[in-house]
């Protein structure tokens, strides 16, 4: 399944090789029954994992105290009476938990949750996840203190281990839905159970879990952002994505099976966003379940997936790849922009003609990133919208094929740009622009923001631009809505100017184009900075790792953007090849200080020179 085989091998290894989870595999299609066997088999897995997603400062030993303090709640969805549903379940216990963590001062005060716990039940739920912090302040990789350790514990307490690794990950990433928490769990448990036998365990571990560690990562990025659509922007761009993903990988379904399918996977992807573990895991089971019952209409992919048991069914089909493409020369695209009845149909029923457009219009265009299809989408829509007004408007809407093109042909113009560009400069010279570009549009972030957020965008392009025409286009698409996500959730959380209010706020379709098109921002003035405080010569230099002293190079070259936005890139390049050679030079030196007090006053010169200080 493309770059996720790593993965899915671990996941069907865990099948065969686990004793846990044999009993599973017998049970080819499971359904609502096998869901709630499998509720009940793993609820205090998914209570741990509701409790540290909200709980992200409490330790490990903290949550699971209240995990036992919640057993009895959770016990009663074990068995239900026939009026009662798992949703009605679910939402007693996160009540429960809410409740138990405001009667709890010490608890409320530690998370900084009393203001949430002095407001009613609904509100409350949306104040305690506001609170919610992703992975950034945490360690980019899951650490394992000692690999005998871990192997005794292992042998000793197999439960131990997994719990570990679901209160690590919850806690790192309290946006990433349950379901995947849990079959994570069960890669990671297979793969130390595997690695502990082996003569070199840290090489096993090595291998074995950055394939996990990077998957996690990855999809909860996803998982973030699909949340940030959800609150941001109206149900129906939440839907239309959901529409388009689910019509690229099953083109061969018909519309009425996708928008059914749109609109449920909508609907849980909010009860997963609100953290209702429980509701997420049985809503998801229940949706899979549905899903392999009609494969035989849905798609060729998916049926090898539908032969796992939970949980690793569900991460199977969602990456699963797309299926072939139908033969649809019967009925042209052509009817939506050339039928003159079109204007009728968006007047009567607007709620069924675009959602058809865009499913037609998907099922056409595998190839085309998510963005760009609802960008012709959007374009679409505001098209109708003016031509429908208008005493001739299929004359104006005939139009409609031209500007599809000229969207996707403009979205193609602007990869193809920014790679040409990142080959032109180098990958590094090419991190440089990227900094000096991004401080003057969003100034308003500090040095190591606009570091990082333009390390990230150097990344997308090296992982990329490699790639043939079709798939550099998409990666890119894909890779700059996650990038642009996070940015506009920083500025959500702390407003950082105007301009990026607008391309966050004003349309997702068009984010990256405004990004992109963003202009200096000219009402910014930088609080003065002398050169000593922009340039930080120490000795501790001499001991940072290569990647630690980029990022202060770097940093340096943000800086002085921001005093000295109109200088050129030569000038600001200047410094930071001197400002490089002094450091190599000083820590080659026996006295590093007194070289640094001594060569750095001619870069101080220098810097002083550029900025107009005396």
């Amino acid at each position: 399944m493309k770059n996720l085989r790593p993965i899915c091998f671990l996941v069907f290894f865990s099948y065969v090789q686990c004793q846990t989870l044999q009993r599973s595999l017998l049970a080819a299609a499971l359904n609502h029954t096998n869901s709630q066997n499998y509720l009940q088999e793993n609820l205090r897995d998914i209570t741990s994992i509701m409790v540290a997603q909200f709980l992200q400062k409490s330790t490990y030993q903290e949550v699971q105290t209240i995990v036992e303090e919640l057993v009895d709640r959770a016990e009663k969805c074990k068995v239900l009476k026939p009026q009662e549903s798992p949703s009605e379940c679910s939402h007693q216990l996160m009540t429960t938990f809410l409740e138990h963590v405001c009667n709890n001062q010490g608890m409320a005060d530690k998370q900084e949750f009393s203001d949430c716990c002095n407001i009613n039940n609904k509100a409350r739920l949306k104040c305690f996840l506001l609170y919610k912090k992703d992975d950034t302040e945490y360690s980019d990789v899951f650490q394992i203190p000692n690999l005998e350790q871990i192997c005794e514990v292992d042998k000793e307490n197999q439960a131990s281990v997994k719990e570990r690794y679901i209160y690590e990950t919850s806690r790192k990433h309290p946006f990433l839905y349950g379901p995947t928490i849990l079959t994570m769990s069960a890669c990671y448990e297979t793969a130390v159970r595997s690695c502990c036998q082996e003569e070199n365990k840290t090489e096993c571990f090595q291998i074995k879990l950055e394939p996990i560690r990077k998957y996690v990562r990855e999809i909860s990025l996803r998982h973030h952002h699909l949340c940030e659509i959800g609150i941001k922007f109206n149900h129906k761009v939440s839907k239309a994505v959901e529409l388009v993903l689910l019509t690229k990988k099953q083109p061969k379904a018909n519309f009425s099976e996708i928008a059914k399918l749109a609109r449920d996977v909508k609907n849980l992807h909010q009860t997963c966003c609100e953290g209702d573990v429980v509701a997420c895991v049985l809503g998801r089971s229940q949706l899979m379940n549905d899903t392999c019952s009609k494969q035989s209409t849905l798609s060729s992919k998916i049926t090898p997936c539908c032969a796992l048991s939970m949980p690793f069914r569900g991460e199977c089909i969602i990456n699963s790849e797309n299926d072939d493409k139908p033969d649809l020369s019967s009925r042209p695209l052509s009817r939506f922009t050339e039928d003159r009845f079109v204007c009728k149909q968006f007047i009567d029923k607007q709620d069924d003609l675009l959602p058809e457009f865009l499913y037609e219009y998907s099922r056409r265009h595998s190839e085309l990133a998510v963005s760009v299809i609802l960008r012709v989408y959007t374009v679409y829509q505001n098209l109708l919208g003016k031509c429908c007004k208008l005493e001739n408007p299929l004359e104006c809407y005939s139009h409609g094929k031209e500007m599809f093109q000229r969207v996707v042909g403009e979205s193609h113009e602007r990869t193809k740009n920014y790679c040409d560009l990142r080959e032109k400069l180098g990958d590094a010279n090419f991190h440089d622009r990227l900094i000096i570009l991004y401080t003057k549009k969003v100034p308003q972030l500090s040095a190591q923001e606009l570091v990082t957020f333009t390390k990230n965008m150097a990344a997308a392009a090296t992982k990329c631009c490699p790639l043939r025409d079709e798939q550099r286009f998409v990666c890119m698409e894909d890779s700059a809505k996650l990038i642009l996500g996070a940015l506009c959730r920083r500025h959500e959380a702390e407003p950082i100017n105007a301009g990026v209010g607008h391309c966050c706020e004003d349309s997702y379709a068009f984010r990256k184009p405004c990004f992109d098109d963003l202009q200096v921002d000219r009402t910014y003035i930088s609080p003065p900075l002398s050169c000593d405080q922009v340039i930080s010569l120490k000795e501790d230099l001499c001991k940072a790792r290569e990647e630690q002293f980029q990022t202060e190079k770097q940093k340096l070259l943000s800086n002085l953007v921001k005093q000295k936005p109109r200088a050129t890139e030569m000038q600001f390049q200047s410094i930071i090849a001197d400002f490089a050679h002094l450091v190599e030079k000083c820590c080659q030196a026996e006295e590093s200080e007194m070289c640094f007090r001594g060569e750095g006053s001619k870069l101080i010169e220098k810097c002083q020179s550029l900025l107009g200080h005396k």
